[in-house]
């Protein structure tokens, strides 16, 4: 049975089928909302419903609580029309301009710039072009319909193959293959399908305000596509830049980070390490990432955030930065990576994992 959806902002209108969900049907008709993880576990999708009813699939109370529930808050990724739905919903402008397909690619390279981190390299068909928008990320297509997502690190713009960056999950199903922990392992030269560009976390360029970029581990790989896009495109505004890490190795690619600011005018690099061991001889910033934000920028009220790592950490952004600092709701732009460690802890139910 299919009903309508009506957003309220725009008066535009699409149909869902009751078996799908509101974010899968808004993006067959060409209508991008929010999203991050499309699996209920990061909150980036959540709106309002103003009319009808919705029945939601499996999801993490961190990213919709009973109470936000009962205040008519629902998160598109899980939520399925149950009749007629009108919507309170922030469009997402540009993502929609770029079809999403299925892709092959071919392993051109596999480095480990750290023991858990692999920078992976794929060389698309001579007569691909592939187009994204810096920030966004692709699912690989496995078998038995498992799908893995991964965000790109590399710019729109830039010659050559694309660049992910995955971290080593013990047990995962596609890092325990790329890491040689199952037989056979990745290898360069190997064909893999992935499916792209997915994700609405990318650059706002309309706006003037400076930025405040917050990583966590591999969460730095989306950030680093879209400061490469902004090199590329020439576009000048104050840059902060937060990475946090376990201990100081999770900082990949520091040296980049330190390049950058000789390189980028009014660009600052905070890195912060919680949980250095004395061997480590860290001097740097200690404790979490999203709290050094807060120590320097008491108020957030003039600057955008982008956040990327792993959930607990952009929830805990999202809130902190809104509630303490006083920055608006709609400053604040996130990709939240979900991973079988997740599924463990309960923080959703039924998730992607890494």
């Amino acid at each position: 049975m299919s009903y309508q959806v009506t957003l309220k902002s725009s008066g535009k209108q699409f149909s869902a089928n009751k078996d799908e969900t509101i974010l899968e049907a808004a993006l067959q008709h060409g209508i991008t909302l929010p999203y991050g993880c499309k699996n209920g576990a990061c909150g980036s999708c959540k709106g309002k419903i103003l009319e009808g009813h919705v029945k939601h699939g499996q999801h993490s109370a961190a990213a919709l609580s009973p109470a936000d529930e009962l205040a008519g808050a629902i998160l598109f990724c899980c939520a399925h029309p149950q009749s007629d739905i009108l919507i309170e919903a922030r469009e997402v402008q540009g993502a929609g301009d770029i079809a999403i397909r299925k892709v092959p690619c071919r392993v051109n390279s596999i480095n480990k710039p750290s023991e858990d981190v692999a920078i992976l390299k794929l060389q698309l068909p001579a007569s691909e072009r592939f187009q994204f928008l810096a920030g966004q990320y692709v699912e690989f297509l496995l078998k038995d319909g498992q799908r893995r997502a991964y965000s790109i690190a590399n710019a729109p713009d830039q010659d050559g193959p694309l660049e992910l960056h995955l971290r080593h999950l013990p047990g995962g199903l596609f890092t325990d293959f790329v890491f040689g922990a199952t037989e056979p392992a990745l290898k360069e030269k190997d064909i893999l399908r992935f499916e792209g560009p997915l994700g609405s976390f990318f650059l706002r360029e309309d706006s003037k305000k400076p930025i405040i970029f917050v990583a966590a581990g591999t969460g730095f790989a989306p950030i680093k596509s879209i400061i490469e896009q902004m090199q590329y495109k020439k576009i000048l505004r104050p840059i902060h830049l937060y990475w946090g890490g376990r201990r100081p190795g999770d900082l990949y690619l520091d040296a980049l980070c330190k390049a950058w600011v000789k390189d980028i005018p009014d660009f600052r690099y905070i890195p912060v390490v919680s949980n250095a061991l004395p061997k480590d001889q860290w001097l740097g910033r200690t404790g979490f990432v999203h709290q050094a934000v807060m120590a320097d920028h008491a108020d957030l009220a003039g600057f955008q955030v982008y956040a990327c790592g792993a959930p607990v950490m952009v929830s805990a952004a999202r809130q902190d930065f809104h509630t303490q600092c006083g920055l608006p709701e709609e400053e604040f732009f996130a990709d939240s990576f979900t991973s079988a460690a997740d599924l463990a802890s309960g923080l959703t139910a039924d998730l992607a994992a890494n």
